[in-house]
């Protein structure tokens, strides 16, 4: 009798609250569904798959952002995860909290977290491990070389990925003859910022190039001034990082998007923690046509 007196509208909000429960708890605990914001993953992932992703075998959180729990199994060489973007800056753990609720409820379509543009702020980044911990991991011309631990060499990663059995799904755009024209931007930016006239054999540039591989012109630019200035410790520094690559350390990876020359991932902010991947993306369920798993 009370549940006939009851009010109608009040049944579909105590309906809709429930709904909201269940949605949120399957997506903070088991698995969460996420939408492809950026070409970074292609041909894998295309912008605006959808796809469900595994948070149990990692590990959840106890709420978004906060304490992540221990997992069944770690992330392996080849796993396609999600991770917080290490560049991200929180506005606090109560907005997170309430924020990945909305985001959550309402299956990815509504996402308050954005800049004052309007732009979504990028709170979490999906790529490809593909360094593990014990690596040691350097990149030449847009390439991957990687000496796994106890290795006497550097692997490229095509060949040590077949070796292992993944999948190699590697994109590049950018071709091997650009690389000289991308280098000799990088040199005209050092004799630049040095206040020197440009060496006679540099000959015309393309300021445009050092955008098709902004990580080997970066490289080119600072191996640069650093012979033109080894005092200038930094510099001296980060060069060397540029030519000797990263070890990674135990319980950390290196995340790479397949389509290697439009993604930010690890050459720009390095290894990322273990404990910092929430989850494996497991299968895309949108659009129809891309149904299916995630390899």
């Amino acid at each position: 009798m009370k549940q006939q007196k009851r009010n109608p509208i009040l049944d579909w909000i105590y309906a809709i609250l429930w709904a909201a429960c269940v949605v949120l708890i399957i997506n903070q605990y088991i698995f969460q569904n996420y939408r492809i914001p950026s070409g970074s993953m292609e041909k894998t992932l295309l912008v605006g798959d959808m796809l469900f992703v595994d948070k149990l075998s990692y590990g959840p959180e106890l709420l978004p952002g906060v304490l992540k729990t221990p997992g069944i199994s770690k992330p392996q060489r080849g796993d396609v995860i999600i991770f917080e973007n290490p560049s991200y800056i929180s506005r606090g753990p109560i907005y997170t909290i309430f924020q990945q609720f909305l985001y959550m409820v309402t299956f990815t379509l509504v996402d308050i977290d954005r800049e004052p543009s309007g732009e979504p702020r990028v709170h979490y980044l999906i790529k490809r491990a593909v360094g593990m911990g014990g690596d040691t991991l350097r990149v030449r011309n847009g390439e991957v070389f990687i000496k796994p631990q106890g290795a006497s060499a550097f692997f490229d990663e095509r060949t040590l990925m077949t070796g292992l059995g993944l999948p190699v799904k590697t994109q590049r755009l950018v071709e091997a003859s650009e690389y000289p024209e991308i280098e000799k931007v990088g040199v005209a930016s050092a004799y630049s910022e040095l206040n020197l006239p440009l060496p006679a054999n540099v000959g015309a540039i393309s300021v445009q190039s050092a955008n098709k591989d902004a990580f080997q012109y970066d490289m080119s630019r600072v191996t640069t001034l650093r012979d033109a200035n080894p005092s200038n410790t930094r510099i001296s520094q980060l060069a060397q990082r540029y030519e000797n690559g990263w070890f990674i350390a135990d319980s950390r990876l290196f995340p790479m998007g397949d389509n290697r020359d439009n993604s930010r991932d690890g050459r720009y902010f390095g290894p990322v923690a273990e404990k910092k991947v929430l989850g494996h993306a497991l299968f895309i369920y949108f659009p129809f046509s891309r149904m299916g798993s995630i390899q």
